[in-house]
């Protein structure tokens, strides 16, 4: 990949995100239905879990897992660095062999990893993706050294010299959401959060509203995750608060597309779909990859919906969230982005 020059930042120099997360090794192995049913939980979501417990399933698993660098922030930063955007990523990894592996693949597709933190306490965190037949992915996670990002080290993290901040929501379970979201409204950031899953929204439910008028400036969830936090109301109804509340709102329907507003302009986009989807990991990771791709070069809200449905169409077509590079230089040839 060339250089990240996707384009220009209003303080000069190019545009700099700064993805927000727990940088997760994924752990992906297909299984079948019976053994789902023998893990704890529900389908379909992500439950975070204690080493032991993740360890008790990888112990049982039926076929050998494939690792990849994931996290839901991860693969959205990954992606963007493959599309030319000049990212970092604020999260700590373990020092060992996982952590130095995720590191080093941030910076060979070009992106930064000055904004990562190490630590000796615990090892890299891991993310257990079991994939059913019907390309669903249920997720147990270990976040280890994840887990113990403190305050004081966002406090050291130099906000000013980003343009966004895009936060994975299951950083609400982090002690560090906070200062991330004080430090980076106060130094002028745009805010962009992805609501994460149906746990998490359940679980913040009181708090949600509040948060999104206050610092978030771009919020996208799917409509289970949309389901949880407005109960009983009809998807436009949903849509038209969340815009009320942030700048952009988007709603991603599945294999019925997505639903965008911003203002009083809203925009409906088909997916690009997959007759036989191998694996869902990290497509709506991808979506958002592509979707603040379109919004931070000044595509209309269609166009930059579309480019995450295309994102997101390419992942699916494969065992977890790295899209093959032939493929990317093929994605790159439909976004006329060079390099």
């Amino acid at each position: 990949m060339s250089d990240s020059v996707c384009c220009n930042s209003p303080r000069g120099g190019s545009f700099k995100l700064l993805g927000v997360g727990s940088p997760l090794l994924d752990v992906l192995v297909p299984v079948d239905e019976a053994f789902l049913q023998t893990v704890p939980g529900e389908k379909g979501g992500m439950l975070m879990v204690d080493a032991d417990f993740q360890q008790a399933i990888l112990d049982r698993l039926p076929g050998e897992p494939r690792r990849v660098p994931g996290g839901s922030a991860g693969n959205t930063v990954f992606a963007l660095a493959r599309l030319g955007v000049d990212v970092s990523m604020f999260g700590k990894l373990g020092s060992d062999a996982n952590g130095d592996f995720y590191r080093a693949r941030l910076v060979e597709l070009g992106g930064s990893d000055a904004a990562f933190v190490t630590t000796g306490e615990a090892p890299t965190g891991t993310c257990l993706a079991m994939i059913t037949p019907d390309a669903e992915r249920t997720m147990r996670s270990s976040l280890a050294a994840s887990l113990l990002l403190r305050p004081e080290e966002a406090e050291q993290i130099d906000f000013s010299q980003f343009d966004m901040v895009y936060i994975e929501g299951y950083m609400f379970y982090s002690a560090v959401m906070p200062t991330v979201m004080r430090r980076a409204k106060a130094a002028g950031c745009r805010i962009g959060i992805d609501l994460a899953s149906f746990e998490v929204v359940r679980d913040f439910r009181e708090d949600l509203p509040d948060i999104l008028r206050n610092y978030v400036d771009i919020v996208i969830g799917n409509e289970e995750e949309a389901a949880a936090l407005f109960t009983g109301l009809p998807l436009e109804t949903q849509l038209e608060r969340l815009a009320s509340w942030c700048d952009i709102a988007a709603i991603k329907l599945g294999r019925r597309g997505a639903v965008v507003r911003r203002a009083d302009e809203t925009v409906r986009v088909p997916a690009q779909l997959v007759e036989n989807p191998v694996d869902t990991t990290a497509a709506g990771d991808l979506w958002a990859a592509g979707f603040l791709y379109g919004v931070v070069t000044g595509k209309m809200l269609a166009e930059a919906a579309w480019y995450g449905a295309l994102l997101s169409g390419e992942v699916v077509k494969v065992v977890g969230s790295e899209i093959p590079d032939p493929v990317w230089d093929e994605i790159r040839r439909k976004l006329k982005i060079d390099g």
